[in-house]
């Protein structure tokens, strides 16, 4: 496995690899990996010639207070765990390679940024797009794989690359979640017992709301009210959104249907922000397709 930092040898060895006719996936990274975004390299292996792996704690997506000096580092452990899934670069850039002096150009999310995470970090979904679609020019992949837990990130680099004409084909990868069911998280590890055990409210919220759904309970206001009870009684819990939303367009809805997502965030112990989501019908996605630029 090659470890490369330089924007400018990353396009070279990718030009390098393309003109001999090998396609190439991408998994977008902020490192501390673990089972899930291993998965996501599996996933791309399985659908390209060569792997690249990003790895890079991008700081224009993170807001004043945000954990952006906290986030989990661990550079060997990361390249350790790349190399032995079987990655063939792991592009590892500096903040300064990214964003050299001067930089001033940004890509705006758009309305689909308005809801869920993007209400309550504004601007975080423009740096997560601006830095992806670097990523995007300096790697020049066939195909990213992205995770089905960011759901909303999910739909905002879709629409993204089809805005922009963007040949980049997305591939969305399910949920790898622990045993017990709490989607995993570089973040989980700031958890300590107590927190974690509590943490697992996230996905109980979600699997109750489905269970009554699949019961013939519709009025969203209901379904809500249960999640949010469910998570009001556990401790250490704080609750930053729980939204019944349109699969494809975001939008809040009213009564639930085959296309409604639940999607959650919740603080624990007061400072670990954690996301979940699933669609109310059981054996859904998240409906959206594969891109097909």
């Amino acid at each position: 496995m090659r470890i490369i930092s330089s924007p400018e040898e990353m396009r070279a060895w990718s030009s390098q690899f393309r003109a001999q006719g090998g396609r190439i996936g991408l998994v977008p990274t902020m490192g501390y990996f673990h089972e899930g975004h291993l998965s996501l390299m599996r996933a791309a292996g399985r659908m390209a010639d060569q792997v690249v792996v990003s790895l890079f704690v991008n700081p224009i997506q993170f807001g004043p207070g945000e954990d952006l000096d906290a986030y989990p580092r661990d550079f060997e452990r990361d390249a350790d765990l790349a190399r032995e899934t079987g990655v063939a670069v792991l592009f590892a850039p500096t903040a300064e390679a990214m964003y050299p002096d001067g930089f001033q150009t940004t890509v705006s999310a758009g309305p689909l940024a308005d809801h869920l995470c993007g209400a309550s970090r504004p601007g975080h979904f423009d740096g997560v797009c601006t830095v992806v679609c670097k990523l995007f020019n300096i790697v020049s992949p066939d195909l990213a794989v992205f995770g089905r837990k960011d759901f909303q990130q999910l739909a905002i680099i879709r629409r993204m690359v089809l805005d922009l004409d963007i040949p980049v084909r997305i591939k969305a990868h399910p949920i790898v979640r622990e045993q017990d069911g709490l989607a995993m998280s570089s973040r989980n590890s700031y958890l300590d017992p107590e927190q974690r055990r509590s943490a697992l409210c996230l996905y109980q919220g979600l699997c109750r709301a489905r269970e009554l759904y699949r019961q013939g309970e519709t009025r969203v206001d209901r379904l809500r009210a249960e999640v949010c009870r469910l998570i009001e009684q556990t401790p250490l819990t704080g609750i930053d959104y729980v939204s019944f939303v349109d699969r494809d367009t975001l939008e809040p809805v009213h009564t639930a249907d085959e296309k409604t997502v639940l999607a959650l965030a919740v603080k624990i112990g007061g400072r670990v922000r954690l996301i979940d989501n699933a669609p109310l019908a059981a054996g859904e996605h998240d409906g959206q397709g594969e891109n097909g630029n």
